[in-house]
């Protein structure tokens, strides 16, 4: 298959919805430290990422032009742009790249034109023709569904990669959505590790996403 028309079956079949609200279970290691949460997800396509902790202890919304955040468990916020999820990550994201990272989708939108496919075993797996001075790419996407296997970034002058790796998809009102997911953030100093299970998904229901930041509570500051 030409890598027009792979680009053309993913674009497809991208997972386009009001709201979606899901139960995520998320493991975090980082180092020899790992602790787990079962935390509700809720999105508004386009607009908002809503993520919120047992008994309201940690809670964040994401929306195209703000980053919020507590934590109960040591009386801290952040209010402010995309610099916190990108020294998480060690990846500069802004709002679209989130919400389809999370969808199993193309993180960065692909230009056919500018793509060449490189054989693989099990996948199509395409990256730029040209290198990139800030990153670079490469998505390996699936024959079957046309939702991606796995994509990866890496910022060789910071030092930093970011990888994605879709374990199994599923399926909710028509619409094929992740189910595991992992991602791996490395700089030059540390590895993190996301693992990412999203369950007991319902599609455009009336949701809300509230938000205000306790009163006494220490903000962020970033390094």
């Amino acid at each position: 298959m030409s890598v027009k028309q792979i680009v053309k079956n993913h674009t497809e079949f991208q997972s386009k919805f009001k709201t979606l609200q899901g139960r995520l279970k998320v493991e975090l290691i980082r180092g020899d430290r790992s602790e787990s949460h079962t935390l509700t997800l809720r999105m508004g396509y386009g607009n908002t990422i809503w993520v919120n902790a047992f008994l309201n202890m940690v809670r964040v919304k994401i929306t195209p032009d703000r980053v919020r955040f507590y934590n109960k468990l040591d009386n801290t916020y952040f209010d402010g742009d995309y610099a916190l999820i990108s020294q998480f990550l060690g990846t500069d994201l802004q709002f679209e790249n989130l919400q389809n990272l999370l969808l199993g989708e193309a993180v960065f939108d692909l230009k056919s034109n500018g793509l060449k496919k490189i054989d693989h075993p099990s996948s199509y797996q395409i990256t730029p023709k040209r290198p990139n001075a800030l990153f670079d790419l490469l998505y390996l996407i699936n024959p079957t569904s046309f939702k991606l296997d796995a994509q990866e970034i890496s910022q060789s002058l910071k030092q930093n990669t970011l990888k994605i790796k879709y374990q199994s998809y599923q399926k909710a009102t028509g619409l094929v959505l992740p189910e595991n997911m992992t991602i791996t953030a490395i700089n030059a100093s540390e590895l993190t590790t996301l693992n990412l299970n999203l369950k007991s998904v319902n599609l455009d229901q009336p949701i809300r996403f509230p938000f205000s930041i306790p009163k006494g509570f220490k903000a962020i500051e970033l390094k």
